[in-house]
C-alpha cells in the first residue's frame, strides 16, 4: 500500500544531485540553514502536464538547521521527501502542522521512514476545534474505511506534541515561535530562528472582504525582519467576492503578503500554496507582476532550494 501514488512525481530536474544535498541540507561540512519545498499546491493534488513545472502536491516544507530537520506539514509532497531520506536512515525530525485539513495531512499515512524502527519523529500541532490532540486528528485518518493500515502500524519511535498558538520550542540553538493566523478554522504560524537568521511560514492565512486592505498584526509580528517569509498566495481577492469565479482570472491574493514583506523587512518572499486551478504560464504571469512590486520575490517549486544564510535585503 505505502507503493500506492496520491501525487504526481517529482520533476527528474528540479532536484539538485545528492551530493550537494547532503553537503547543503544536514550539515555535514558546515552548519546551514537550507530550506527546500517538496509540495506547493493548495487544496488537491494536481498531476499533469500543465503543472509539471511548478509541482502538483500538497504543502510540505523542509527546513534543515544546524544539524537538525523540520519539517511543516505532510500534504503529498511528505511522500516524496520520505524517499530521499530512506538514504539517510535512521533520520530524526521534528514535523510540524499548520492544521489538519487533509491537504497537509494526506501524506502522512505514506510516509515510508515512519514505519521503519530506528527513526524518530517529533510530531507537533494544535489541538482541534472539537479537542481531538494532533495524535487523534492524524490517526483518524488512517482507520478503515479511509486507509487499511492503521498509525499503530508505524514501527518508529513518534513522539506527539500538542501546542498552541504562542508556543515557543527550544531545539538546543534553533527556536520554533507560533502564532494564530487569520483563519476561521485556525490554523498556526511559524517563525524558525537560528543564530540570528529566521524563516517565517505562514501557510495558511485569509482574509474576508471587508479585511482585504488590513495587514494581521499577528503574521506582521511573526514576520518581523525575517530573511525568508513562506506566504500563502492560493487565493485571490475575487474568490471572495465571486466564489463562481474561472480559473483564468487573475489572481491578487499576493498583494498583501508583499504589503507585509515591505511593511516586516523581509528580505525574500516565497509565494506558496498555488490554486489547483493555477497552470504554470499562468503561475508564469504571476510571478512576473510579484516581481515588479519585490524583486527578492519569487513563487514556489516543487524541488526549490533556498540558502537562508545568503538572502540579502534589498528594496522593493
Amino acid at each position: 500500500m505505502l507503493g500506492s501514488d496520491l501525487s504526481n512525481s517529482m520533476p527528474s530536474d528540479s532536484m539538485p544531485p545528492e551530493s550537494e544535498r547532503d553537503r547543503s541540507l544536514t550539515g555535514r561540512s558546515s552548519p546551514r540553514f537550507m530550506v527546500q519545498f517538496w509540495g506547493v499546491r493548495g487544496s488537491i493534488p494536481t498531476p499533469g502536464l500543465e503543472t509539471a513545472r511548478y509541482g502538483g502536491n500538497t504543502p510540505c516544507v523542509e527546513i534543515c538547521v544546524a544539524g537538525k530537520r523540520l519539517i511543516f506539514d505532510g500534504g503529498t509532497g511528505l511522500r516524496i521527501l520520505g524517499k530521499h531520506l530512506r538514504k539517510e536512515m535512521p533520520v530524526e525530525a521534528h514535523l510540524f502542522f499548520t492544521h489538519t485539513h487533509w491537504e497537509r495531512i494526506q501524506g502522512f499515512p505514506f510516509f515510508a521512514p515512519a514505519f521503519v524502527p530506528g527513526n524518530c519523529f517529533h510530531i507537533y500541532g494544535a489541538t482541534g476545534p472539537n479537542g481531538a490532540s494532533i495524535k487523534q486528528r492524524l490517526s483518524d485518518q488512517m482507520l478503515r474505511p479511509n486507509f487499511p493500515v492503521p498509525l499503530q502500524k508505524m514501527q518508529s519511535d513518534l513522539k506527539f506534541v500538542d501546542i498552541t498558538p504562542g508556543s515557543m520550542i527550544t531545539l538546543d540553538d534553533v527556536t520554533v515561535e507560533t502564532v494564530a493566523l487569520n483563519r476561521p478554522t485556525g490554523a498556526l504560524g511559524y517563525r524558525i530562528t537560528w543564530d540570528g537568521h529566521s524563516v517565517v511560514y505562514a501557510a495558511d492565512t485569509e482574509r474576508s472582504p471587508d479585511q482585504l486592505a488590513q495587514i494581521d498584526q499577528s503574521l506582521m509580528y511573526l514576520a518581523q525582519q525575517a530573511d525568508v517569509l513562506i506566504y500563502d498566495a492560493s487565493y485571490g481577492e475575487q474568490a471572495y467576492l465571486d466564489p463562481d469565479a474561472a480559473a483564468g482570472q487573475r489572481s491578487d491574493a499576493w498583494q498583501l503578503g508583499i504589503d507585509v514583506a515591505i511593511a516586516a523587512n523581509v528580505k525574500t518572499m516565497v509565494m506558496f500554496h498555488h490554486d489547483p486551478s493555477h497552470e504554470d504560464d499562468f503561475l508564469d504571469h504571476v510571478e512576473l507582476e510579484v516581481q515588479s512590486q519585490f524583486r527578492h520575490a519569487q513563487l514556489a517549486r516543487e524541488g526549490m532550494m533556498i540558502d537562508v544564510l545568503k538572502t540579502t535585503a534589498v528594496d522593493p
